[in-house]
């Protein structure tokens, strides 16, 4: 059965929607969590029937939003270092964490190692598109200065989670660019446009339109621009959103229209809730773990165990190594 360590105190809200999205999720699936925090603050939110059914791993030390993400390596005592550390150790198949994200991808990539041909692992989102499918793109913050080669392993380590993770056969991936014409692009991006030109799947170079109208399954960028995508989406989404409530107040008429189009709007809102997501894999480590926003509600937290779950039991990191080995064949 999957083993999955869960930092319990690393949330904004502290361990209670992190201990409530573990419950979730153990009435769905089969797993064992290791919760991974302060004991006594833990034990309280478990009801006594599923307490034999979670495993309490004692840490007093929490790494803090405003810690520097080097400090967290020093920190032994932890719950993200002690989270981690399992998964090391073979206790656990992977880790979930709401703290913090530096520390924890500092941490994964330092005591976990990165796959066999991964020069730097690279963080993971979906997006939403008009086809109902999600695009997966990445890097979206792991990396802020991308060689070539880095983004022709993120292209492939995309991929082999479109295919397996999301089930997508024979995904498309793209590279984002400033145009789709070969021509288009930084010294970077055509660098490892060049790299990736005979690759399987690979289609060329992507519009940031086509994170969202379901053209490409795959969007290859360095972290740096992808985590200005990222933060820049959830920030329309937000003020779109907000925009139709209060044009919806300002006319009787209108509410009427909002209340019989509630079900939409409902369909809407789930699409761009980070929370049916749950959080970031951190693709190209030995392991798995997942990054989940540090204000993650307990439907957050449930999904990215979900998450941690379907991750290891798909068997992506083998499929990431053979590919990756193939495509630095080609290169030779």
């Amino acid at each position: 059965m999957v083993k999955i360590a869960i930092d319990a105190m690393g949330g904004d809200f502290g361990p209670e929607p992190i201990v409530k999205g573990c419950l979730k999720a153990l009435k769905k699936k089969n797993f064992i969590p290791i919760l991974v925090g302060n004991k006594s603050e833990i034990l309280p939110l478990l009801p006594k029937r599923y307490r034999d059914k979670i495993l309490i791993i004692e840490s007093d030390d929490i790494v803090s939003m405003s810690d520097a993400a080097t400090d967290a390596v020093k920190r032994k005592e932890s719950s993200i270092y002690k989270a981690v550390d399992l998964v090391r150790d073979g206790e656990a198949d992977g880790v979930v964490s709401a703290g913090h994200s530096g520390a924890t991808m500092t941490l994964a990539t330092l005591r976990l190692g990165r796959l066999k041909g991964v020069s730097r692992p690279a963080l993971v989102t979906l997006m939403p598109t008009k086809t109902g499918r999600r695009s997966v793109l990445l890097d979206v913050g792991a990396n802020v200065d991308s060689k070539p080669e880095h983004l022709a392993e993120f292209a492939v380590m995309g991929g082999c989670y479109a295919e397996d993770v999301l089930g997508i056969k024979e995904p498309s991936i793209g590279l984002l660019a400033n145009g789709e014409e070969d021509s288009k692009g930084n010294e970077v991006t055509k660098a490892a446009f060049t790299l990736l030109k005979e690759y399987k799947g690979f289609k060329g170079n992507v519009e940031g339109g086509d994170i969202f109208n379901g053209s490409c399954d795959v969007i290859t960028c360095d972290g740096f621009v992808g985590n200005l995508v990222l933060k820049t989406s959830e920030g329309v989404a937000s003020t779109i959103s907000q925009l139709i409530k209060d044009y919806i107040k300002k006319s009787p008429i209108r509410i009427t229209g909002a209340l019989l189009m509630r079900k939409v709007f409902k369909l809407l809102k789930k699409e761009i809730d980070y929370a049916e997501i749950g959080g970031a894999p951190l693709i190209g480590i030995k392991g798995c773990a997942i990054v989940s926003h540090g204000k993650s509600n307990a439907r957050a937290i449930e999904n990215a165990i979900y998450q941690a779950i379907d991750y290891v039991d798909t068997g992506v990191n083998q499929h990431i190594i053979t590919r990756l080995h193939e495509l630095k064949q080609k290169e030779i």
